[in-house]
């Protein structure tokens, strides 16, 4: 006797018409795949171990709609199972302001990560996988099971195109995942028409080559049965990822289902009339949900998932009773509080340290603060020797059976996967648990990553970047490898911590600030040769985001620079006093944080009157809002030793020092403002 019955299929239907009328109502979106998916949303959501008046219980089963632009499934789906979206929220779609907008957005009750552009939602998905496996394999004891839940996903022949979910994929079979459950809307359609102009692979042979459980629903547009099954089976397999690979019709009862026109367009008003008759409901009625239908999602979901969320309260009160240093530690990450005094552990520099570049700075501070913060958990793309990324003793996040780690291991090697990894460590972070993901590469490939980098900074998710090898410094390696433009790129980017520290004390800052960010990435641009530790700078200072490192009565000019070009300032600073010439010496190691400071505080720095030079071996095209004039590098680098390199690009104390004096002498009995002023 079949499982399912006239509700099921009311329910489907209920969905089904919720996200066209959602999209009808706004004269914008995709009413395609929500058709074709809704069987499959039904399904899946209904045997979900979740609390909707709970969205961030840590054990709650994990939902990411990878082809985002089908968000008006989502939002039916929300409202209802009862999140906190009202019949008004889906009239609403794709409005100003709204609570339900054209993708799914992080801050939004019940949606787990912020997904669109193709791909990022499935590699966030092997994040949370990855971050489920880790915290079930810390904290769960004999009768004690905290962490169990699975990662479902939902994707399209889009994702499955997108580069970065090969990679992601890739790994996720490696790291046999067995608890991320991916659901392939196989519907042959994309927005150039049918899949056949480009894309005619075997996807479940790549699935399976890469290690996953491949499983096959035929007819996705009605088989429950057949996607329950589906679903159970992949349940049972601990040991690999699945893919359900299901085929649907795009716009299934549309009059146009399995035409492309139904992927990005409302359906015609006619359409949208005999689809509603056809699924047995008012054809002149819109929004309609029977009360018999969200009476099932109550007792389907509402219902128990309140019991299981009270079930696992009361499991982990007796949890910290018996295990009080496991369970005061999980507590505390789920308040989302750092240790106190963690920061006590940053190592502090004076100028009779020795020199060192600030990658091996870099590994320096995380070997000091890794077992202070048991949420820390990094990795590198490949670059480990390169990127100095993993600790002394750390164990690597591997399945038990490989013998090359655990899954309590917090380090992981991602292998030459950039933009992967940084999807990856979103999903790790929006996880929960206050998990702070690390990942290592060059700074020129942090470019590779470049879409998951926007979407950490438009979802807050204080990720951190460790991207060594910052500049021309690199030295022989030559311009494919010498990022001149990628800061720049980055510091245009809202909400984003962009540090190029200049010596072990601004390391320590960049890493203090990012690690105590709530919802701000951070990037940290680190130097491959060995730079000084500066009198004058601190923790503190460095963490305002840029303070005047060392300071003379009366500047004639201020050298405003970052990184190894500060030690390069300091120098020139030298050879002008030789002549007479005064220069205050400005470290702004993070414009983010500088920005945030109060202005009286930014015009203490850099001041009226006083002209600014800045000086960073990179592009001059960010400089405008805080120097007169820029010294940099406005072509690609050269390959050569770092230092011919450096000399031959001119960047010397005296190189510095010459272009300090044509500045001083151009602005030379003008009134000089501060490039802060603004009008507004």
């Amino acid at each position: 006797m079949s499982q399912f019955g006239a509700i099921d299929k009311l329910a489907v239907s209920t969905i089904r018409l919720l996200a066209v009328d959602e999209v009808s109502k706004a004269n914008s979106g995709h009413p395609g795949a929500p058709l074709g998916m809704a069987p499959a949303a039904h399904v899946v959501w209904s045997q979900m171990n979740m609390n909707p008046k709970n969205p961030d219980w840590i054990n709650r089963d994990r939902f990411v709609l990878s082809n985002g632009h089908a968000v008006a499934l989502l939002y039916a789906m929300l409202h209802l199972t009862g999140y906190d979206f009202s019949i008004e929220d889906l009239k609403q779609f794709r409005q100003l302001g709204s609570k339900t907008p054209g993708h799914p957005e992080f801050e939004l009750p019940g949606v787990e990560v912020t997904t669109g552009p193709l791909g990022q939602g499935v590699t966030n998905a092997v994040g949370m996988a990855i971050a489920q496996k880790n915290l079930a394999a810390t904290y769960n004891k004999p009768n004690f099971t905290l962490s169990d839940n699975f990662t479902y996903v939902f994707l399209g022949d889009g994702c499955l195109q997108e580069g970065i979910s090969s990679e992601a994929s890739s790994l996720a079979g490696h790291l046999e995942l067995g608890n991320l459950i991916c659901v392939y809307d196989d519907n042959k359609i994309t927005i150039d028409g049918s899949t056949e102009v480009s894309f005619d692979e075997d996807v479940a042979k790549r699935y399976e080559a890469y290690g996953w459980e491949v499983l096959y629903v035929e007819n996705g547009n009605e088989d429950l049965e057949g996607i329950a099954a589906a679903i159970a089976k992949a349940k049972l397999s601990t040991t690999k990822p699945t893919l359900i690979k299901m085929t649907t019709t795009i716009g299934y009862g549309s009059l146009h289902q399995g035409n492309h026109s139904v992927h990005g367009a409302p359906l015609k008003a006619d359409d949208v009339k005999q689809l509603r008759k056809k699924f047995g409901f008012d054809s002149e009625k819109s929004f309609v949900v029977p009360q018999e239908v969200y009476d099932f999602y109550q007792a389907k979901i509402g219902t128990p998932g309140a019991a299981a969320n009270k079930k696992w309260d009361q499991l982990f009160s007796q949890y910290q009773q018996k295990f009080p240093q496991e369970g005061a530690e999980f507590a505390r990450r789920l308040r989302g509080e750092l240790p106190a005094n963690w920061d006590s552990a940053l190592p502090v520099y004076t100028p009779k340290d020795s020199a060192l570049a600030t990658r091996k700075l870099s590994e320096m501070t995380l070997d000091k603060i890794f077992n202070e913060l048991p949420e820390i958990i990094g990795g590198s793309a490949d670059l480990t020797p390169s990127n100095l990324t993993r600790t002394q003793g750390a164990v690597d996040f591997q399945p038990p059976s490989s013998g090359l780690g655990d899954y309590s291991g917090r380090y992981i090697r991602y292998g030459i996967r950039e933009h992967a990894m940084g999807a990856i460590m979103n999903g790790i972070s929006a996880y929960g648990a206050h998990y702070l993901p690390y990942g290592g590469t060059f700074l020129n490939f942090v470019s590779y990553a470049a879409g998951a980098v926007r979407l950490s900074a438009l979802s807050g998710h204080p990720v951190i970047w460790v991207a060594t090898h910052d500049s021309i410094g690199v030295g022989e390696d030559g311009p494919t490898h010498q990022p001149i433009e990628t800061l720049a790129h980055f510091r245009a980017l809202p909400n984003i911590h962009v540090w190029r520290p200049a010596d072990g004390n601004e390391v320590s800052a960049a890493y203090k600030v990012a690690i105590e960010s709530k919802s701000t990435p951070s990037i940290i641009a680190l130097s491959r040769q060995n730079l000084p530790q500066l009198e004058g700078s601190s923790i503190e200072k460095a963490a305002k985001g840029g303070y005047v490192l060392q300071d003379v009565a009366n500047p004639d000019i201020i050298l405003l620079a970052t990184g190894s070009e500060v030690s390069l300032s300091v120098e020139a600073a030298k050879v002008l006093a030789a002549k007479g010439i005064k220069a205050r010496v400005v470290s702004l190691p993070d414009f983010y944080n500088f920005d945030k400071q109060d202005e009286a505080y930014r015009l203490s720095v850099l001041p009226d009157g006083i002209p600014v030079l800045s000086v960073e071996v990179l592009t001059t095209s960010c400089w405008g809002k805080y120097a007169h004039q820029s010294f940099g590098l406005d072509r690609f680098g050269a390959s050569g030793k770092a230092p011919e390199v450096f000399k031959f690009f001119g960047f010397t104390a005296e190189g510095v020092a010459e272009r300090a004096t044509k500045t001083i002498a151009f602005y030379k009995g003008k009134d000089v403002i501060s490039p802060l002023r603004r009008a507004f």
